[in-house]
């Protein structure tokens, strides 16, 4: 008799949204956040925090009104509408995978961090490859680890005696992949810190910015919801799962975010690329500052396993719509899309050379919140929808633009240009293989038999 197929209980479930936000936006985002807003941006945790469960609640909500999941599907919106949100997903975890591998390579071998970065991307593309992916298990472990990690952290930058220098780990990823300053202080080369430099007084801007730099640690919430009938209860599993994931790493944001401030000072915080390892360099235990980058490098690695892994499949998925060329849903023995897979991965590998961890996460968070405001445009659009999802739909599109509009100029208009590019790519192939596919049938008829 055969077995029954699994059903993850919810409690999985919550492990697994847990896995999926205790990545990179822990170990890199509140160092940009308070070059943003200084002191204030443990206000742009709560923001965020708030714009998270706003897309919980609306990816929630599509998720259960039609049987496409929280996939935006043909119906949801006009095709224009369904192709930005496409082409804002795949963008944005192609740079979250770059912004991982940067921030990987920071906390591994802080004097040649886009080294370590584009050898970890060139391995997890090969692991993508041969069809590895996390399983329950390693997630599990790896919330364990990471909250053991933040755990000593949070300790060591509490009982601290206050803000001291620490130059080893001072910014060296702050400045472009092709050229790292050497005293680790940050160049204006980058725009998105030159940006943040920019910055007089910290204000409604400021912290509208560090929201979106916070909001990095939430861009992976859908992946419960992508679940669907693997979860033993759909409805309880999808609402609740990631809410509660939300609001226990808002908590780890806010203990790390008064560890930071007590142990490094805002100026300290801003100026670091690697905030824990920093901050664990204030510590006189050795072992206790490996350990930290050890949790670190592990959850950016299965970060950017997660980014490129989903990024391919999204690429893929877009091919076999008719949105990408065909060549990219080509399916190896193991099921995967290996020729996305290379693909993504050679325009991570770009990316990783081209951007500083602070560009990629601006990439990555502004193409996310474009996605997510279509997903709640999607929902507005739903039949029978109550009041109170269409009141967070609205509340939920209209922030996640304005705190988009707010995060550095000149990577925010990268973004959209690439965002533009990828539209235009979409539609161009999509119209010539329709084209394609409307003449075939004509190729394929004999004269002979149109004669008669």
């Amino acid at each position: 008799m055969p077995r029954p197929p699994y059903r993850m209980p919810t409690v999985t479930a919550v492990v697994v949204a847990l896995a999926a936000t205790f990545g990179t936006g822990l170990y890199a985002a509140l160092g940009p956040a308070a070059a943003s807003a200084g002191t204030w941006f443990p206000l742009g945790v709560l923001l965020a925090a708030l714009l998270a469960l706003g897309v919980v609640a609306s990816t929630a909500h599509l998720s259960l009104a039609r049987p496409a999941g929280p996939e935006l599907a043909r119906g949801d919106l006009p095709a224009p509408a369904l192709r930005l949100g496409a082409v804002a997903r795949v963008t944005s975890r192609a740079a979250a995978g770059s912004a991982a591998a940067l921030v990987f390579g920071a906390y591994v071998l802080p004097t040649q961090p886009v080294t370590i970065a584009v050898v970890a991307v060139l391995a997890v593309v090969a692991v993508n490859a041969f069809g590895v992916r996390i399983s329950h298990g390693a997630a599990r472990g790896l919330v364990v680890g990471t909250l053991l990690a933040l755990t000593v952290a949070i300790a060591v930058g509490l009982s601290s005696e206050g803000p001291q220098a620490v130059l080893s780990s001072a910014m060296p990823a702050a400045a472009t992949g092709a050229g790292i300053a050497g005293d680790g202080a940050g160049t204006p080369d980058d725009p998105a810190v030159a940006t943040l430099q920019a910055a007089i007084e910290p204000g409604p801007l400021g912290v509208l910015a560090a929201a979106g730099f916070v909001f990095l640690a939430f861009t992976g919430l859908s992946r419960v919801a992508e679940l669907g009938g693997s979860l033993r209860d759909p409805v309880r599993a999808i609402r609740r799962a990631p809410a509660l994931a939300v609001m226990i790493t808002t908590l780890l944001l806010l203990l790390l975010s008064a560890a930071l401030l007590r142990g490094l000072g805002a100026s300290g915080l801003a100026s670091a690329s690697a905030p824990l390892a920093a901050l664990m360099d204030t510590s006189s235990s050795a072992q206790v500052g490996v350990l930290v980058r050890i949790g670190a490098a592990a959850a950016t690695i299965a970060a950017l396993l997660g980014a490129l892994s989903r990024a391919a499949a999204g690429a893929a998925r877009l091919s076999r719509e008719g949105e990408l060329p065909a060549f990219l849903g080509r399916g190896g023995s193991r099921g995967t899309p290996w020729v996305a897979d290379l693909t993504l991965g050679a325009l991570t590998v770009a990316m990783t050379l081209l951007l500083s961890a602070t560009t990629a996460i601006v990439v990555t968070v502004v193409a996310a919140l474009v996605h997510h405001a279509v997903v709640h445009a999607a929902v507005l659009r739903l039949p029978g929808r109550p009041v109170r999802a269409a009141v967070v739909a609205v509340a939920g599109g209209v922030g996640c633009l304005v705190v988009a509009a707010a995060m550095p100029l000149w990577p925010l208009l990268a973004t959209v240009g690439a965002l533009a590019a990828g539209w235009l790519l979409c539609a161009v192939t999509a119209r010539s293989r329709a084209s394609a596919a409307a003449e075939e049938p004509v190729r394929r008829t004999d004269p002979e038999e149109q004669a008669a």
